[in-house]
């Protein structure tokens, strides 16, 4: 089965289909393979004669088909791009016929993003038979630090675990938004430096001690007081730091914290919580102050100020007080 990591391998080993099928809601796989068939497809200079771009809302299937069909004039291949295919709005049949005998120097790459493209379509066949067909999902919010550590080593540095929690946390799992950011952390930092918490906060701006991360610390602590300073700072800086993340963060957190009450022993936690080792030691500093049946309740209380949240349970709805309301009873278990 094609992944996006061995079509990236075969595309820089200059091993290409005559037709890519990319398809899915994240956005950033699809982006870069299609910068990587540019980047090994199109020799330098040859960019005006065998290269040829088309918009979905301005092209039909019969002006891909007549690019596809022209040789190529200086490099080995005419490469034809579709970017946001998924606003053709003719019938792509003709496509998928013309994939039965596909011109060989020519390469399409059909960029259709925010959904899955139909199987149902002919063109789905015939890419899958004479082509390449990948379909790109967002990754889950606990695939996302393993990406950045991931992107990192491929530039070549090294990464503190809890910078990059902090950037997972800050920058969510939209993939096009963290690699800008890592593209400007490779431009600032030198090769071989380590990032940590300061350099993030340094040159992306997010804050070391004000954050979802260190709000977790806090509560796992049962520090009251730097809890509601952490708090409060972010509801009055809600546009970076929104309710409905720090929710969803506490209620991970409880959710592994009441999973981690249960297991026989604790150096299994890692793998089966999926937590980095190097966070063990927070949950067994929480575990102490947050009994099972404790993390439990927290549960209960997290979906009640998640409902408040969305208006579906009446009281007051604004940021600062519902996540101070929260802290309060989690304090009072």
């Amino acid at each position: 089965m094609n992944s996006f990591d061995s079509v990236l391998k075969q595309i820089k080993n200059k091993q290409f289909a005559p037709f890519y099928l990319l398809s899915g809601t994240e956005a950033y796989f699809i982006d870069r393979l299609e910068r990587a068939l540019f980047e090994n497809v199109v020799q330098e200079g040859a960019k005006d004669f065998d290269y040829s771009l088309f918009y979905g809302k301005d092209t039909t299937p019969q002006e891909i088909i007549e690019a596809a069909k022209r040789f190529p004039m200086l490099s080995p291949y005419h490469l034809i791009v579709i970017r946001e295919a998924q606003y053709i709005t003719q019938s792509l049949e003709p496509l998928a016929m013309y994939l039965a005998q596909p011109q060989s120097q020519s390469i399409v790459v059909f960029c259709y993003k925010h959904k899955e493209f139909d199987k149902r379509k002919k063109l789905f066949k015939a890419a899958s038979e004479n082509g390449l067909v990948l379909n790109f999902k967002p990754l889950y919010d606990n695939q996302v630090p393993q990406w950045i550590e991931g992107q990192m080593q491929k530039y070549q540095f090294s990464i503190t675990p809890k910078a990059v929690h902090l950037l997972a946390d800050h920058l969510g799992s939209d993939l096009l938004k963290i690699n800008k950011e890592l593209e400007k952390l490779k431009l600032v930092i030198n090769s071989g430096e380590e990032v940590t918490p300061d350099v993030i906060e340094r040159y992306i701006g997010v804050s070391k001690e004000f954050n979802n991360f260190e709000l977790l610390n806090a509560i796992g602590m049962r520090d009251m007081p730097q809890s509601f300073r952490i708090v409060q700072y972010m509801a009055n800086n809600n546009k970076n730091h929104p309710l409905q993340v720090t929710l969803s963060t506490l209620h991970t957190f409880f959710q592994k914290l009441l999973c981690f009450h249960g297991l026989s022993n604790s150096r299994l936690a890692s793998k089966t919580l999926k937590i980095n080792p190097y966070f063990i030691k927070d949950y067994e500093v929480a575990s102490k102050h947050f009994s099972m049946r404790q993390s439990s309740q927290a549960l209960h209380l997290i979906l009640d100020a998640d409902l408040k949240s969305k208006g579906i349970k009446g009281g007051n709805n604004e940021h600062s007080a519902i996540i101070t309301d929260l802290l309060i009873k989690l304090f009072a278990l």
